[in-house]
């Protein structure tokens, strides 16, 4: 019947503009879900998959190709092929470079994180446990310089340094200054020597 036809090309239509408003709505809901993520998360994939990355440094000309081994709260840890961790503050990094399977990974629904002490730790946090066991550390600051000492203390957005050269204890008559070391101004940190 010729009734039936109209009803069946209107369910049709209704159908279609359902789809299609349905459509919008799920690529509007990714757009705001992909605009949640933060650089932590994904870099937390990236340490989960164990992908290889160039990392690139404020004030740091070269490329680092390094896999990611920690993400704490504000800060990661890097291992190079031959080369020590480096403990990297997330404001240092100012660019991720990987495959684009590992980019687009990335930006998978992925499930919280277990709470982890970890995953809580700040770059303060850390550096109180270095200050704690005398770990020597080698310091990279955003103007270019490079320092060497072991952390006396830290607060909650810079630690004391007591400089020394590399490869000596932190005893009073090796220290050559102190210095007051903003966590802002740090790139990386690389423990160094023994633990003393």
């Amino acid at each position: 019947m010729h009734w039936d036809r109209v009803f069946e090309d209107l369910e049709s239509q209704l159908a279609a503009e359902w789809e299609a408003e349905r459509a919008v709505l799920d690529a509007e809901s990714e757009r705001l879900r992909i605009a949640k993520l933060d650089l932590r998360t994904r870099l937390r994939v990236l340490e989960a998959h164990n992908c290889p990355l160039s990392l690139r440094l404020l004030s740091d000309s070269t490329r680092r190709t390094v896999t990611l081994r920690a993400v704490g709260a504000d800060w990661i840890v890097t291992e190079g092929t031959g080369t020590p961790a480096l403990i990297v503050p997330l404001h240092a990094i100012t660019s991720v470079e990987t495959d684009h399977g590992s980019l687009l990974a990335t930006l998978e629904e992925t499930p919280p994180p277990p709470d982890t002490l970890r995953e809580r730790m700040t770059l303060g946090f850390l550096l109180r446990d270095l200050a704690r066991r005398r770990v020597p550390l080698h310091l990279a600051l955003h103007d270019g310089e490079a320092l060497h000492g072991t952390v006396d203390r830290a607060g909650s957005d810079h630690l004391d340094l007591a400089i020394h050269d590399s490869g000596e204890s932190r005893r009073a008559a090796s220290v050559r200054a102190f210095r007051i070391v903003p966590f802002e101004s740090l790139v990386w940190l690389q423990p160094g020597g023994t633990v003393i």
